[in-house]
């Protein structure tokens, strides 16, 4: 899934490739894609590119005419910049394609999906707050005035573990299953351990790591075309996906616990005090 690092260098590609160009037509492929009816997909045609932001992992297309193309691209989803685009209009089917955005000048952008659960989901609206998903959405963890005493205000009273407190978007805004992993590695602190429960330090040390964890992926796919960013996300990863392999830190094997339709990946060593953690579902937590 694209977290924050991933849909912040998508927003500067698109910063750099769309803005200033013109929209000749927004084509939806897959039926369940566009979320919104009014205004119509036909509205954007012929308006001019001028801003595009980010809302935690949510972009956000804005034109001259007022509308905000906003997409989030799930779990399974990505976006394909093409000097040229095909010609002619996409036919529905069973690929991965899900919406053709056209530019006047013969290049554009496709958004795809691969799998079979189909969770990507495009807007067009006046203002993005008008959008559930990121009308809710907590802080940015990266934006100047998140500091350590925003991070314990969040975390006061979360009587759950912190895994799940740094993925939850109405917390803090962009963290994934990849990147909370990495936090946790980083800060050296149990996924299973109470949000509520974390001392000063501890927080400090949270605090630190999400910064850090962040910074530094933003700034390894910074200037990267579209196309490479997976690969990036992939390679910069130090316990996320790496079950069995060495820890970078320490050595120690990375071991991990899944649940229904994810899981997660830490080092025993440097997170729980050398104690495996046993499966959530059958367990009492480890603090």
């Amino acid at each position: 899934m694209p977290e924050l690092p991933e849909v912040e260098a998508l927003k500067d590609f698109l910063d750099e490739n769309l803005v200033g160009k013109e929209i000749a037509r927004v084509m939806p492929v897959a039926i369940s894609v566009l979320k919104t009816y009014d205004p119509p997909l036909g509205a954007l045609d012929g308006s001019e590119v001028v801003s595009v932001r980010r809302h935690g992992k949510f972009l956000d297309v804005g034109t001259g005419g007022g509308l905000h193309l906003v997409f989030h691209l799930a779990r399974a989803g990505w976006l394909q910049w093409r000097d040229v685009l095909p010609s002619g209009v996409p036919r529905p089917g069973k690929g991965p394609l899900a919406l053709r955005a056209a530019l006047t000048g013969g290049d554009g952008f496709d958004l795809t999906e691969a799998g079979t659960t189909k969770r990507l989901a495009v807007h067009l609206v006046r203002d993005p707050a008008e959008i559930p998903g990121v009308a809710r959405l907590g802080p940015d963890p990266l934006a100047d005035d998140f500091d350590r005493d925003s991070l314990a205000a969040l975390l006061a009273g979360e009587r759950r573990q912190i895994k799940g407190a740094l993925r939850d978007q109405g917390l803090i805004a962009g963290i994934g299953n990849a990147y909370s992993d990495e936090i946790l590695h980083a800060a050296r602190m149990s996924p299973y351990k109470l949000a509520s429960k974390l001392g000063a330090d501890e927080i400090t040390g949270l605090y630190e790591a999400i910064r850090t964890t962040l910074e530094d992926a933003v700034e390894r796919s910074r200037g990267l075309a579209a196309g490479r960013l997976k690969a990036e996300k992939k390679s910069g990863l130090r316990v996320h996906g790496r079950t069995g392999e060495p820890c970078p830190v320490c050595g120690d094997t990375i071991r991990e616990v899944s649940f229904h339709d994810s899981s997660l990946q830490y080092c025993p060593t440097c997170q729980t005090g050398g104690r495996p953690l046993a499966d959530r579902r059958l367990s009492r937590l480890l603090k």
